[in-house]
């Protein structure tokens, strides 16, 4: 098992190395000049030439790379084009509402999606399993922004039990850090809770079939121990796939969800980046994302060592 999770690690080496050369290439060969964006419109050719021989911008390309790169290696993520702040302080007052964001809609989506998903498989065909199946469809089918406004209309204008907008610090209380993190998390957690179940109920379907299902079964087992400790076990290998990519995407892809709900999260950084410009916040947003992703698929690789036990060597 050491060995398996030590190749995964090493593989994991190349594959941040290629995303690195193409976010460098990509932003590079991208119109747009940077010094004309931090001079601004009635700046002059000296004045231009001056920014980019500041920024290294003049070197040859493959120098700029080696530069770029020997900064990452010493946890160096560049300076804003436009705040001139260093981007490792600007990404990390960002990260705790998309993390806290995130974590939260996984761990709702799990207690409610899993649940329903056995259930569905369980009692396949009947009318159990065509309503679980029909609120998932409902889940993908409604655009997350408008669960959200719906959300926000009903519990935090009307009813007046949260506030609108914000986010709060678990480091100012629990009570104010749940009260404006709980619809962003109700809002998310529709379409996950739709993901989640449907795969759920499929792998369910899959492992209810087998053979050693129907001997247990036969032994006398109850139908509880059947589903939770035979089928649910089994089947969960493609089901933490799932979870694990949504949470990588959770994180890096709330963009729509940070704007509805004013949260000051890295996937309005990633935008305002975008739309300003700023390649080098922009190459370590894709970066971190990368990366994030990479560590999400070594902690399921960890998680199927230890459902499967064939995965050994």
């Amino acid at each position: 098992m050491i060995g398996y999770l030590l190749r995964r690690i090493l593989a994991a080496v190349p594959v941040m190395g290629v995303v690195a050369l193409f976010v460098f290439l990509l932003l590079r060969l991208t119109p747009g000049d940077p010094a004309a964006i931090l001079a601004g419109d009635n700046a002059t050719p000296e004045q231009l030439d001056r920014i980019r021989t500041s920024l290294g911008l003049n070197e040859p390309i493959y120098i700029q790379f080696y530069t770029w790169v020997a900064k990452l290696l010493h946890g160096d993520l560049g300076v804003s084009l436009i705040s001139n702040k260093p981007i490792l302080e600007m990404i990390g007052p960002r990260l705790e509402p998309s993390i806290s964001v995130a974590l939260a809609t996984i761990v709702l989506s799990i207690l409610v999606a899993v649940p329903l998903g056995v259930i569905a498989a369980w009692k396949h065909g009947t009318w159990i399993d065509r309503c679980v199946m029909g609120l998932s469809v409902l889940g993908f089918s409604v655009p997350v922004f408008v669960i959200g406004y719906v959300l926000i209309q009903v519990f935090a204008i009307d009813l007046r039990w949260v506030p609108v907008q914000g986010f709060k610090s678990i480091s100012a209380g629990f009570g104010p850090f749940f009260e404006r993190i709980i619809l962003p998390t109700c809002t998310l957690s529709f379409i996950y809770v739709a993901l989640i179940a449907r795969m759920t109920r499929a792998s369910m379907l899959d492992v209810l079939g087998e053979d050693y299902v129907r001997t247990a079964r036969a032994k006398g087992i109850g139908e509880t121990g059947v589903l939770l400790r035979h089928a649910l076990r089994n089947a969960a290998v493609p089901v933490i796939t799932v979870i694990g990519s949504g949470f990588a995407l959770l994180i890096s892809g709330v963009v729509v969800t940070e704007s509805v709900f004013n949260l000051p999260g890295i996937g309005r950084l990633t935008v305002d980046a975008v739309l300003a410009r700023d390649y080098p916040v922009i190459q370590a947003m894709i970066l971190l994302t990368s990366g994030i992703y990479v560590a999400v698929n070594l902690l399921i690789d960890l998680a199927y060592t230890l459902l499967d036990p064939r995965i050994r060597y």
